[in-house]
């Protein structure tokens, strides 16, 4: 069982920046061995990739409209996740969610636990 918890979500400016964090917590599932993401949902839109980090921290990806713009973290002794967010704007308006997923590497739909989101506004 993987238990995801985000925080770190709020009202933000355009041009700002916002860090979200992630602490997972999980039995039967070692974090450190396990790839880490984050996905956003729009109104009206479908849950879409973000970005996400293999189990070292060595390896990340990122959806094209987030690249040079977000950047995905761990820290596997503290069983944490972030997504450091610079240069916002209206479109990244979503509630954002961590995912844990169940291979080391970064895998879109492998990604299988998720927790329970939090919101990001960024007004214009």
């Amino acid at each position: 069982q993987v238990q995801l918890v985000e925080s770190g979500g709020g009202l933000v400016q355009a041009g700002g920046s916002l860090r979200l964090s992630c602490a997972a917590s999980a039995s039967g599932r070692t974090f450190s061995y396990y790839a880490m993401g984050w996905f956003r949902q729009a109104p009206g839109k479908e849950r879409e990739f973000v970005g996400g980090i293999n189990w070292s921290g060595g390896t990340t990806r990122y959806a094209d409209s987030v690249k040079g713009r977000f950047t995905v973290s761990r820290d596997n002794a503290k069983n944490m996740v972030y997504l450091h967010m610079d240069s916002l704007k209206p479109e990244d308006t979503a509630v954002y969610y961590c995912a844990a997923s169940k291979a080391p590497t970064v895998v879109t739909d492998f990604f299988d636990r998720w927790g329970q989101g939090t919101r990001v506004i960024v007004s214009s």
